[in-house]
């Protein structure tokens, strides 16, 4: 495998269009399972055959807890765009960040507003070595570079329709 080159830096400079310009896009299907308990089991797969994941219903939610569930991929997508935001800035000020570390944790539960289900979110970052002042600048400008927080905090745009 060859080493990652660093991206662009056009990644890294504002955007001024007026519509959304679109970098990549994949589709995940997800097939199979059981639906009498009304949570994602089956099988997730990816258009390009690089993710293939059993989904199950966590132990804690009555299920067999054998594969790993919406909430743990959730957690991972946004965990590995918070650290890549994170390696993209430090990088681009000429600092290393080898130990870095960011923990996503997602709970699911019961949302008080209409009854039904939310999620809510909790990240934290450790920057072992990094003075904690460039630390914390690197946090924030994390945050207003990772769209998976800018999703969390303002809402995703998107679409739901019937094939």
């Amino acid at each position: 495998m060859s080493p990652l080159k660093p991206p662009p830096d056009i990644l890294l400079s504002r955007y001024r269009g007026e519509q959304f310009q679109e970098l990549y896009r994949t589709t995940v299907t997800v097939t199979g399972g059981e639906s009498g308990h009304a949570r994602a089991s089956g099988v997730a797969r990816s258009d390009d055959g690089q993710l293939e994941v059993e989904l199950r219903l966590p132990g804690e939610l009555g299920g067999p807890g054998s594969g790993t569930n919406p909430e743990q991929l959730f957690a991972a997508a946004y965990g590995a765009c918070f650290h890549g935001a994170l390696h993209m800035l430090a990088t681009r000020v000429g600092l290393e960040i080898p130990a870095a570390r960011v923990d996503v944790q997602v709970a699911f539960g019961r949302d008080p507003m209409d009854g039904l289900y939310m999620l809510t979110t909790d990240v934290r970052i450790a920057l072992p070595g990094v003075e904690r002042r460039v630390a914390e600048g690197l946090v924030r400008n994390a945050e207003r570079l990772c769209p998976y927080t800018k999703m969390t905090r303002h809402g995703a745009v998107g679409t739901i329709s019937l094939l």
